[in-house]
């Protein structure tokens, strides 16, 4: 579904459990593209303060409106706290309801079991630049989820921006540790550079600005470009330069190709042992 089917398909009631960074991202996308009930279950009241007044906000299960009933549950509290949490949801979570969870490492089957087993669980793993609408999230449909619901997640999805969809689950868990992630590695980075170059000499300020810029502008080069990054690299690399320079040392066999593979496998680890 395109970003601009999505936007003029019409949500319906929503409930959406934790209102964190990704919740309050993702509940922002909803309201630009036209939300009208969304009701946040967040107990800290702090996390509404930019949504009072848009939404109806509560503090726990038991506070929700007796006659509320959502057309698509949204799960984006922490995965340690789903066992607690999610039971007092089941009411709500019947086979008319889509559930949409963004706990990681918690498998679609595993989220209908806490939810007394009727659940329709779509799995999905957004990433931070969502809170600019430049997310990036892969989902996956759980048994008994039915088409129209499938559409309504991909409306909830695209309202932070692009999603692909896959048909084995199992590839959430490599998904988590790459995109999901991925913005945190992007973060350091910047943080690198940074400090590369206030140790050659550059003054604090100009380093700051000429890594965050680099790097926001490298990745607004490769999202605009039909090149793969590889040559982009290239186009970058004169040969006996300065830049082929820099990338023997990180290019060497046991820098950046072999911390970045065991990273991204211990982070895959990670998300396969929360979901238990």
């Amino acid at each position: 579904m395109s970003q601009s089917g999505a936007a003029a398909a019409s949500l319906p009631p929503l409930l959406l459990v934790g209102c964190g960074k990704m919740g309050g991202a993702m509940l922002e996308g909803w309201l630009e593209r036209g939300a009208r009930e969304v009701v946040v279950v967040e107990p800290h009241a702090d996390a509404m303060a930019g949504f009072r007044g848009r939404v109806t906000a509560c503090a726990d299960a038991a506070s929700v409106p007796k006659d509320f009933r959502p057309g698509a549950i949204v799960l984006a509290t922490k995965p340690q706290q789903a066992e607690a949490a999610l039971p007092a949801f089941a009411a709500m979570a019947g086979a008319d309801a889509l559930v949409l969870s963004i706990m990681a490492g918690k498998t679609a089957g595993g989220v209908a079991a806490m939810l007394g087993g009727a659940a329709r669980v779509v799995r999905a793993m957004p990433n931070t630049p969502a809170a600019v609408r430049q997310g990036f999230t892969c989902a996956f449909a759980g048994p008994g989820v039915t088409p129209n619901q499938r559409e309504l997640a991909d409306a909830l999805l695209t309202a932070i921006g692009e999603v692909a969809w896959v048909e084995d689950e199992a590839m959430i868990d490599p998904v988590t540790a790459v995109s999901g992630g991925g913005p945190a590695y992007v973060f350091l980075l910047a943080e690198l550079l940074e400090q590369a170059a206030i140790e050659q000499g550059l003054p604090p300020d100009l380093a700051r600005r000429m890594a965050r810029r680099t790097v926001s502008g490298s990745g607004a080069l490769l999202a605009a470009s039909d090149l793969d990054a590889a040559q982009l690299r290239r186009n970058v690399t004169s040969p006996k330069g300065t830049t082929e320079q820099a990338l023997r040392v990180l290019m060497a066999a046991n820098a950046w190709p072999r911390t970045m593979s065991e990273a991204i496998a211990a982070a895959t680890r990670r998300s396969r042992e929360l979901g238990g």
